[in-house]
């Protein structure tokens, strides 16, 4: 909470060389002053007709108009998101930032998000954040840009000794947007300070230095003979490609959605997939890293990942909760699962390749595992990903009827069944991911047990058990993650 005061103190702090005893008491002239303000006015008002229109969302005009007559400001919907992780129409911003002094620079975003940006409850907070967010990166931005006169260069188009302050600047502006995200996390979330630099690096990426040469080619055009007639017309194709940007953002915000809905509705049936479903989803993208796996394969196998029990909705409930042993009829009516799961989705075009990770992830490399009996390579690259995946989550997990196994012990029995359940090339891929990211499996209040011993490790490889009786779920690496 604390933190979400800090941000938009800060912001203020970087308005006040905009105040006239600002001079008197020692602030450098070139921060605030002098001012150009009906500049600074069209460039907010473009960033914010821009920064709508690419969201597909009203502009600030008509956003201020429904507010007046007492309407809605904005549809029942959240924006895209910026692919860059810069919540806002970078271009338009960064060209403020190399014309404007820094106070000023800061103030070019604050009222498209102020006017937009998240809606409904509890959301003035998240505005407010938002605008200060954007204010403080604008600010440090065009500091850096001053300080390498960055100005004098562009005026006197000075190409391409003008370049290096241009990219310090958009360098400033993204290590300060990462800090401020990543600061975030670390105080909400728990997350380690190596977030802090991957934050920043995920900003800085293809989408803003191609719009930060959109930003410069405004700046130049506007201090050039035609001025803001130039540079509203070099703003045209940069927009068009943010408004087709942000419509395949929303077609992933749409698939999130479609996936967290089913997953939801498992939790609902089955109380020990709660978090179940979205861990062993980043357990597998963990191991995917490793392989090297492209980042389109990685966001498929992460949603086959948390769709991975989504057949348990085909099953009876009482056989999901039950915490005792099953019938040899009850345990295949439970292995189906996955092929329950296959077909609830395999109508779901943009899961494509998780199809087949969904329908097999309970194959062993021996051939005594379900639906198929498939051996080795002949299982789906994804089915021996979250299979690993599954079982890692199913040891190291807390269930109603036993404790979860510490790390440690969970890879020494993957270790065991490696080659025999599991492929020994995902298991060697998780453990290195371990190495380099932690694993805090969450164990639920409600979760908690008292006096019951830890399980055993060693278990033998699975045998088949007499006839009428199987030994309850979760009992070994082999069973960890079955059904």
């Amino acid at each position: 909470m604390r933190y979400l005061v800090a941000v938009p103190l800060m912001a203020l702090c970087c308005l006040v060389p905009l105040l006239p005893a600002a001079a008197a008491s020692g602030v450098p002239h070139w921060l605030g002053a002098p001012v150009d303000w009906p500049k600074v006015g069209l460039l907010a008002f473009l960033h914010g007709c821009w920064e709508s229109l690419a969201q597909g969302l009203p502009t600030p005009c008509l956003v201020l108009v429904r507010r007046l007559l007492g309407r809605p400001a904005l549809p029942e919907r959240a924006p895209a998101r910026s692919g860059s992780g810069v919540n806002a129409f970078f271009p338009v911003l960064f060209a403020g930032v190399l014309m404007l002094p820094p106070a000023a620079a800061a103030l070019v975003a604050a009222p498209a998000a102020l006017l937009g940006g998240p809606s409904g409850r509890g959301s003035r907070p998240r505005q407010l954040f938002n605008g200060s967010q954007l204010a403080l990166c604008a600010f440090a931005s065009s500091v850096a840009f001053h300080l390498l006169c960055g100005p004098q260069l562009l005026l006197g188009s000075r190409f391409p000794a003008a370049l290096l302050p241009s990219f310090a600047a958009v360098a400033v502006f993204c290590l300060v947007n990462g800090a401020v995200v990543g600061a975030m996390l670390m105080l909400t979330e728990g997350r380690r300070p190596g977030v802090l630099l991957r934050g920043a690096h995920s900003v800085c990426g293809l989408p803003v230095l191609v719009h930060a040469a959109g930003g410069l080619m405004v700046a130049v055009l506007w201090q050039g003979p035609y001025g803001a007639f130039a540079a509203l017309l070099a703003l045209l194709p940069l927009s068009i490609s943010a408004w087709v940007f942000a419509q395949g953002q929303r077609e992933r915000d749409a698939h999130q959605a479609t996936v967290q809905s089913l997953v939801q509705a498992v939790e609902i049936k089955d109380s020990y997939t709660r978090g179940h479903s979205e861990r062993v989803g980043r357990a597998s993208v963990l191991i995917a890293t490793q392989l090297g796996m492209e980042a389109e394969r990685l966001r498929t196998l992460r949603f086959a990942g948390i769709l991975h029990d989504v057949g348990k909705l085909g099953v009876a409930t009482e056989l999901l909760r039950r915490n005792g042993p099953l019938t040899e009829a009850e345990r295949r009516e439970v292995e189906i699962h996955p092929v329950y799961g296959y077909e609830l989705v395999r109508g779901i075009d943009f899961l494509r390749e998780a199809h087949a990770g969904i329908l097999h992830h309970h194959e062993r490399m021996d051939g005594r595992g379900y639906p198929s009996g498939l051996t080795g390579d002949r299982i789906p690259e994804f089915a021996r990903i979250i299979s690993v995946a599954d079982a890692f989550d199913s040891m190291t997990s807390t269930r109603s009827y036993r404790r979860g196994r510490p790390v440690g012990e969970a890879v020494a029995e993957l270790e065991r069944c490696s080659g025999s359940q599991f492929d020994p090339v995902m298991v060697r891929a998780l453990i290195a991911a371990l190495a380099e990211h932690d694993w805090q499996p969450v164990v639920h209040s409600e979760d908690a047990i008292q006096a019951v011993p830890d399980i055993p490790l060693g278990v033998p490889e699975p045998v088949r058990a007499a006839p009428g009786r199987v030994p309850p779920q979760g009992g070994s690496a082999a069973e960890a993650g079955q059904p």
